[in-house]
This record gives C-alpha cells, sequence and structure tokens, in this order.
C-alpha cells in the first residue's frame, strides 16, 4: 500500500508546483503582451503636402510634407523610428523647374521643399515617396499635389542714393490695393547710386477693373527715393473682366426667328385660302 500512496502525494505535489509557476508567471506574461502594442505603431502611414496652388514663372515657393504613422510611429504619436522622403516633378515641360531638397528626413513627421517654377506656364505636380520605419519594419506612402505656373505680373522700380552716406540693407513693402502682398530686400548701397528692384506677383481672382502695386520705402530710410523723387511709387494694371455671354440673346433671337416664320407662313396660308375661294 505504501508506494501507491507515495506515488500519489508526488503527483499531487507536482501539480501544485505547476500551478504555482502558472499563477506566478501570468502577471509578468501579461505586462509583456501589454507592452509590445506600445512600443509599435497602431495606425496606418498617411500623409499630405500642402503649399500655394499657383506659382509663378520661375518663382520659389515652399511646400510642406506631413506624414504620420507607420512603424516610425508609436501608438501615442510619439516618433520612435525615422521618416524619409523623396521628391520629384512631373509636368510636360520641368527642364528649368528644381525641387529641393530631393530627399531628406521628416522631423516629427514634417519637412518642407522648395520648388523653383518653370519659365513656362503649365500644370505641374509634386511626386513625394515617404517611408516609415524601425529596424527592418517599414511602410511607404506615395503623396501628390498638383499645381498651377502662371506668368506673373512684373513691377520695376529705380532707387535713387542721393545722399554722401550708403545704406545698410533694409526691404521695400509691396502693397496691391493698400493692402500688404510681399516685400523685396535691397542690399547695401553705396552713395551716388541707383538701383534696379523688381517684385512678381501672381494675380489669382482679382476682380476686373483697375488695380494698384504700391511700393514703400517706409520713414527709416530718408536717403533713398524712389527716381519720382518720393519714397513710395504706384503702378497701375487693368484686370480684364469675363467675356459677356451671348445665350440669353441667342436665345431669344431664335425664338423671335420662329415665331416671324410662323407669323408669314401663316399670313400665306391665309392669302392662298381666299384666292382659292
Amino acid at each position: 500500500m505504501d508506494p501507491p500512496v507515495s506515488r500519489s502525494l508526488a503527483l499531487r505535489a507536482a501539480l501544485i508546483a505547476a500551478l504555482l509557476l502558472l499563477l506566478v508567471g501570468l502577471p509578468a506574461m501579461t505586462t509583456a503582451s501589454a507592452a509590445t502594442p506600445a512600443d509599435s505603431s497602431s495606425t496606418a502611414l498617411t500623409g499630405n503636402i500642402t503649399g500655394p496652388m499657383f506659382l509663378g514663372e520661375s518663382l520659389t515657393s515652399t511646400y510642406d510634407i506631413h506624414a504620420s504613422g507607420g512603424p516610425a510611429f508609436a501608438a501615442n504619436g510619439t516618433q520612435v523610428g525615422t521618416v524619409t522622403f523623396t521628391a520629384v516633378l512631373a509636368g510636360s515641360n520641368t527642364t528649368t523647374a528644381t525641387i529641393a531638397p530631393a530627399s531628406g528626413v521628416l522631423e516629427d513627421g514634417v519637412g518642407n521643399v522648395s520648388l523653383t517654377g518653370p519659365n513656362v506656364t503649365e500644370s505641374l505636380t509634386i511626386n513625394v515617396e515617404v517611408t516609415s520605419s524601425l529596424d527592418t519594419d517599414n511602410a511607404t506612402l506615395n503623396l501628390s499635389y498638383t499645381l498651377t505656373v502662371l506668368a506673373p505680373y512684373q513691377v520695376t522700380a529705380t532707387l535713387l542714393v542721393s545722399s554722401t552716406y550708403g545704406t545698410q540693407p533694409f526691404p521695400v513693402t509691396v502693397s496691391l490695393d493698400g493692402s500688404p502682398v510681399g516685400s523685396v530686400e535691397v542690399p547695401s548701397l553705396t552713395s551716388h547710386t541707383t538701383y534696379k528692384l523688381s517684385y512678381a506677383y501672381v494675380i489669382v481672382s482679382l476682380a476686373a477693373g483697375w488695380h494698384t502695386f504700391t511700393l514703400s520705402l517706409g520713414d527709416a530710410h530718408g536717403l533713398v527715393v524712389f527716381a519720382n523723387g518720393a519714397t513710395t511709387y504706384s503702378v497701375s494694371f487693368y484686370v480684364a473682366g469675363a467675356p459677356p455671354d451671348y445665350t440669353a440673346l441667342y436665345v431669344i433671337g431664335g425664338g423671335l426667328l420662329v415665331a416671324a416664320i410662323f407669323i408669314w407662313l401663316t399670313f400665306v396660308n391665309n392669302r392662298r385660302r381666299r384666292r382659292s375661294k
């Protein structure tokens, strides 16, 4: 009888030990499994490109690249890996257009590129491939942004330094119809010299009629004036309206023509009836 009892007690002891090990190891296993998602992304890689929809010929503008998600981002949105991008241009004529940098790294999912438009008017597309990576895990996303290249309006003026003193660099403010739209940085000028400056502006959605650009030196540069002797220079230009729509007149004219034909036919038929009688 003793051997069976010993074997039974040993089996019970082994079962109890296994149960204790399972209970002790379960919290650690639970903690480890719960921590895993915190170190990996729980969202898909997404992004976009933002910037001006219109760009002047040979002018430069900045376009921002945004990306989030993928292996490089933890579930709480923190960037824990690397996000890189490559950018290329697509259009009918991109020979004189440039984009820089053509590749780079997005810090906290944000970066930008400088785009210089071609010297022709056309539709231009920025194509960007974004890669989100952590160790050997990576995901890619293709983004695109289409813009229109237009011929800008050029404003030119001449500055005069009439004194015996030179000037430090200073800005010339550019306003359109009384609202500031940009500025031109003038370099250091020596005494008794002239300087030609120009400003290019892409005219979009202006109402038909006359509009005025005004260049202003401000009150900090009394030693410099425009060629007209003043501290401001204005130039006006005219924006033509849309061509008139003659559709309504065509419809009315067509209706009157049909009515006239109907009246004439009625008159002719009446005369024929009278003659037949």
